[in-house]
């Protein structure tokens, strides 16, 4: 019996000395998570506070949020600083690209970050700014910022960003399953104007509108399918508030009354845009 007790703390010791040998060696710590920052002109990096070094800068970072200053290098003529908070995910390499000008009004770029939310499918967001740019996937123009999807396509894709009398941003993702990738995306004013741009006393919105149908209405569904819980029903020739496109089916997302959001079928149905006048207008 005291053999079988001395083999026994034999054991556990070694199993003792061999997880402390694995700690020490980071094998039970959480992997590490990936920054990349790209700048035109160069720039300093800080990190929480604390200068970590210049661009082009890349490293392993500890999962968590983070807040990253960029300084740009002093040049011929000052330049805008840029200030954002990212949260670093394990595994995951989060991408800040950004091209500075005199103002923060003049610079552009995009902060590529992930969340974690389970499950197998790949979730996408992308805001602009300005608001209501045109989103185009792999060369095909998908919706309007703010876009979102919780149902998209793992793997790479190719993604534009355009509004009138700004320059275009184009670069590439991969969303992964069971993560939300969330893009921030600045454009740059053109410089240039266009007869199409909208009026001062006008804002633009962007609807879908309810197309001829055989039944002579569309049914709002709680799901983009057509097994989805009906929710309401609409009719050809109205407009909604547009939301944001489903991936696998193309289904919109709309606001069928205040405060009610609902998924209608992309057969019958298709994206607008509206120049409504405000309240106030200048006189004739």
């Amino acid at each position: 019996m005291k053999k079988l007790w001395a083999v026994f703390l034999t054991l556990a010791g070694v199993a003792l000395l061999i997880a402390a040998v694995l700690f020490a060696v980071g094998y039970f710590r959480p992997a590490e998570a990936g920054l990349q920052i790209k700048t035109t002109p160069e720039a300093t990096v800080f990190i929480d506070g604390v200068e970590v070094g210049n661009t082009p800068y890349q490293a392993k970072r500890k999962p968590g949020e983070a807040v990253i200053r960029l300084v740009p290098v002093p040049g011929e003529k000052p330049l805008a600083t840029y200030e954002t908070r990212v949260t670093l995910v394990s595994k995951i390499e989060t991408v800040i690209n950004r091209e500075f000008g005199e103002t923060e009004e003049t610079s552009q770029g995009e902060t590529i970050s992930f969340e974690k939310t389970g499950g197998k499918e790949a979730a996408l967001s992308i805001v602009s700014i300005p608001d209501s740019a045109q989103i185009s996937i792999d060369g095909t123009p998908r919706a309007f910022a703010p876009y979102k999807t919780s149902l998209f396509a793992p793997g790479k894709h190719d993604i534009g960003v355009s509004a009138p009398n700004y320059l275009e941003r184009t670069f590439e993702i991969r969303t992964l399953a069971g993560y939300k990738l969330t893009v921030v995306v600045k454009l740059a004013p053109s410089g240039e104007t266009s007869p199409e741009a909208p009026k001062e006393e006008e804002i633009k919105l962007t609807m879908v509108e309810i197309l001829t149908t055989p039944t002579g209405f569309l049914r709002v569904r709680g799901a983009p399918t057509p097994s989805g819980e009906v929710l309401s029903e609409v009719e050809p020739g109205e407009k909604y508030r547009y939301l944001e496109t489903d991936a696998a089916t193309g289904w919109f997302k709309i606001e069928y009354e205040k405060g009610k959001e609902g998924w209608v079928s992309n057969q019958y149905s298709k994206i607008v845009e509206e120049q409504t006048p405000t309240a106030t207008q200048s006189a004739t």
